[in-house]
């Protein structure tokens, strides 16, 4: 088995491609260890001292690290877990754990046409361009004119994360859907 890592823009997450899938559908975000009980490898990388954070996409694991971890010394281990983990053929997740979707959304009803163009936007612009960056971004809401997302993986906490949702992810929106005036994380 040969698996593959990706730097993403987030220098504190490393993107792992096991060359297989991992998700069937959706996406799962693991932030400390007691959330880890719902997958097995998450349990095992959360061992590694300095990962705090385990993220699950179609065909990816992005890994993140804490400050003082380096990636010299976290990647080989982080590589023998999943390694061990694909070849031991156990299930990914925890009987009983499902992926996670997007939550429950607002908006007003008079705002369906608007928001089903934004979820079309966001479904086949950005989240593949997000995806190769290691993370994931859904839509929650959109009230007056504010779009509301949701940043998981990489790009949670990534210091271009802002960048990307008010240039790139508004300025998107906005050519698209002029009433838009700010898109915001949740």
């Amino acid at each position: 088995m040969f698996i593959q890592t990706e730097a993403t823009p987030n220098p504190a997450t490393l993107k792992f491609l096991p060359g297989r899938t991992v998700l069937d559908t959706g996406t799962l975000e693991l932030r400390d260890k007691s959330e880890a009980a719902q997958s097995p490898l998450a349990e095992r990388l959360f061992d590694i001292s300095g990962v705090t954070g385990v993220f699950y996409g179609s065909d990816f694991i992005a890994v993140t690290k804490d400050s003082g971890g380096e990636w010299q010394q976290l990647k080989p281990m982080i590589l023998g877990a999943i390694m061990e983990h694909f070849m031991s053929e156990a299930p990914l997740l925890a009987a009983g754990t499902a992926e996670q979707g997007g939550g429950d959304e607002f908006f007003d009803a008079a705002d369906a046409d608007t928001v089903a163009t934004i979820k079309e936007l966001i479904e086949t612009r950005v989240r593949p361009a997000v995806a190769n960056d290691g993370g994931d971004i859904t839509f929650r809401g959109f009230k007056d004119g504010v779009v509301y997302l949701n940043m998981k993986g990489a790009c949670s906490g990534c210091p271009s994360s802002t960048a990307t949702l008010r240039h790139g992810i508004q300025n998107l929106l906005r050519h698209f859907i002029p009433d838009i005036t700010e898109v915001r994380p949740m």
